[in-house]
Order: C-alpha cells, then structure tokens, then sequence
C-alpha cells in the first residue's frame, strides 16, 4: 500500500511547476503516490455534453484536436461511467481483471470542473478512496488558480470554436456556474443560438447578501454582445462599489442609455436576498417571469413589469418583495426557453420533472430540453438560472474548510 497522500507535498511540486504543467505535475506525484500505472484528467467542455482529455503525448489519440504539442480528446458523456460521476458528485469504482478504474470527481463548491481517473493495481481501501478523492478536490484549486495564467484549458474546452459574439458573451458569464454555500445552491446554464443572442447571467455573494442576475440583449451577434457588456460592467461596477439594488439598477439604465443606439436595450432581472433576515427584493425589466417549485407546483410569480435597460434614462426601478421560503426553487429564464423555435417546451413541466435534481443538473435537463424541443437548433439564445433556497442563518466559513483542509497532513 502507498503511504498517505501528501496534499502539502503536492501543492509544493504544482508551485515549482509552469502553470500550463500544473495538471501534470499532480497526475505525476498522485502516480507516484498511489502506484496507479495511469492518472488522467478530463475537463468539462463547454458544450456539458462531453469530457476532453488533455494531453501531450507523442502520438496523440486518433480524432483528437492538435495545438502544437498539446492535444484534446473529446469523450461524449451520455450514458458512461464519467457522466455518472459528474451528475452525482460520487466517486465510481470499477473492479477489473488486474486492478481497479478509479474516477474520481474534481469539483469546487459544486461546480463540476471535470474527473481524475486513475487505473490502480488493486483495488483501493477506504483510506486511499479518501486520498485519492482529496487530490481531486485539491486538483479542482489547482485548475482554478492556473488556468488565469495560460489559455490550455479553455482551449481544451472549446469543442466548438467560438464566433467573436460568443468569445464577448463568454467573458460576461461568472467564473463558475454552480455554487454551493449553506443556505442556498444556484447553478446557471446558457445554451447559445446559432447566432448569439446576446443572453447572460451573474451572481455574486458578500456577507451579508447573494445577488442575482439575468439578462437578454436585444439582437444577435457582436452588437448583442457589446449591449450586454455595457449592462452587465454597469452592475458589476455599481454593485463592487457598495450601491444598493435600486442606485445599482437606476445607474446601469443611465449606462445603456447612453452608451447604446435608438432601439437598443436589455430586459433583465436582479434580485437581492438579505442573507440574515432571508428576505428578497427583485427588479423586473420587462423580463419574463420567473417559476417557482414549492410544495410540488410549479408557479410564475408574477411581478409588476418597469421598463426594459437602456429605454428611458433616469428610470426608477422598483424594488420588489420576492416571496422566498425554505424549500423552495426559483428558476430565472430568458425568452430563449419560451419563444420562437421553443415555444413548444412547456418550461413548467420540464421543471416540475426535475424536482429531486441538484440545481447543476436542472439547469442542464431545462438546457437539453429546448433542445429537443428545437431539434437543435436554436434561433434564440436559453439561459436560466435555478435558486434551491434553504435558509437558516449565515454559516460561519469554518477555519478547518475549503483551502486550509488542502493544507492538512499527518
């Protein structure tokens, strides 16, 4: 048996490294550590349909996509091993003749970053399982840290090659789709049109509050793009310099009106939940409604409707109380998963369907279906974002969690 896993001593050897070597540098001392003759890394592509393995061998695998040294594998997701570990979030053992397959998810808060597979001599105790899943955890760190320093792994990500449009809508989504936080998960998708449309959702989480948002810019393509850039930079700006949901939303309006063209504008909704007195306050502009799931019915809360961004400077938003209660599910779309080509998809259904699913899977069953319900091909960009709201008092960070645990040995 290998001797415990070194988190201490692995982070040490991921520091030495480059960044674009910071993967490697792990798959090599877990290999050395647990006596596994392979250790591969597979990130999520962009698509959530397929995994991509990252490597640089000699030879690279028939298929593959080729960047100078660097190749990508990509391995479709449906029905396998490595989906069930993604959708899960639990590690998988698989016995063989000689030895054991062992896939691991790597994950931070909930957002599933990919899976670590190693191909082990034996199958592994309970110990090893719990190494071996803490060098997944420690590897998700690993990714996020290093993949500010190189574009290996949004390339590797990339299955699809990105218009213009799509590279400026990419850079307005959050960093990581899912969060997982004590009284609340969200999880966010976008499934983009053939011509981007402009979609886009954020959230962002202080002590004291959660934010969030979506928004859907009127038009396609870099124009669409750009009017979402002023409208999302706008909130951002506001919110980071401490202003309430009602100068945030006034000022991002007054932003969009003067930055944009006659005829341009971005309905939207930003809501605000007081994370200790677990109340909410919503901004409705011109967006479609949102559903909620409680005790089993899905519903529209219906909101009284301002004017959409971007249509009349000096507009005064009004802050809306939002119903919210524990146990409930809040799920925000764009008119993408409703209209055109997806009319056809009823979103409440689809939902209710979805009610024993982590917040990271709704988001991906609502996402494929309006795309059955388009036969793939959509003329309008789908966004949503689903709350599963909890409650409960704030819960202190505990010293003992998230990067510190990494720390920790023997």
């Amino acid at each position: 048996m290998s001797p415990r896993f070194d988190l201490r001593s692995l982070l040490e050897r991921v520091e030495a490294a480059a960044p674009i070597d910071a993967v490697t540098a792990v798959t090599a001392e877990l290999a050395t550590l647990s006596g596994a003759t392979e250790v591969s890394f597979l990130i999520a592509d962009f698509s959530g349909q397929a995994l991509v393995r990252l490597g640089t061998e000699t030879r690279a695998p028939d298929g593959s996509r080729v960047r100078g040294p660097e190749h990508a594998a990509t391995l479709a997701l449906a029905g396998t091993v490595h989906e069930q570990v993604l959708r899960t979030q639990q590690a998988v053992v698989q016995p063989g003749d000689e030895g054991a397959c062992v896939i691991v998810p790597v994950t931070d808060r909930g957002d599933a970053i990919g899976v670590l597979e190693l191909v082990l001599p034996e199958l592994p105790d309970e110990q090893e399982m719990a190494d071996i899943s803490a060098a997944g955890h420690a590897l998700a760190y690993v990714i996020i840290a290093n993949r500010r320093h190189t574009d290996l792994f949004e390339w590797g990500q990339r299955t699809t090659p990105f218009s213009l449009a799509a590279e400026i809508q990419r850079r307005l989504l959050p960093s990581a789709f899912t969060c997982e936080a004590g009284q609340f998960t969200l999880a966010g998708w976008l499934e983009p049109a053939a011509t981007v449309g402009g979609d886009t959702f954020d959230y962002a989480l202080d002590r004291d509050s959660l934010q969030v948002s979506v928004s859907d810019a009127v038009g396609h393509e870099v124009g669409a793009a750009l009017l979402a850039t002023l409208l999302v930079g706008s909130l951002r700006n506001e919110r980071r310099r401490g202003l309430g949901l009602g100068d945030q939303t006034r000022n991002a309006n007054d932003a969009v009106t003067a930055h944009s063209a006659p005829g341009e504008f971005v309905t939207g909704q930003v809501m605000r939940v007081d994370l200790h007195t677990q109340e909410a306050q919503i901004v409705n502009a011109g967006h479609p409604f949102p559903l909620r799931l409680r005790d089993g019915r899905v519903e529209e809360v219906e909101l009284a409707i301002d004017l959409p961004f971007g249509v009349q400077a000096g507009t005064e938003y009004r802050l809306q109380r939002f119903p919210l209660e524990p146990g409930d599910r809040v799920v925000f779309v764009t008119d993408g998963m409703q209209e055109r080509n997806a009319a056809s998809l009823d979103v409440a259904a689809a939902l209710a369907a979805t009610a024993a699913l982590h917040p990271r899977e709704v988001v991906h069953e609502l996402g494929q279906a309006v795309l059955r319900a388009t036969g793939g091909v959509l003329r309008d960009d789908a966004s949503v974002v689903c709350l599963d709201w909890y409650g409960g008092p704030p819960r202190e960070r505990d010293s003992r969690s998230g990067a510190s645990d990494l720390l920790a040995s023997d």
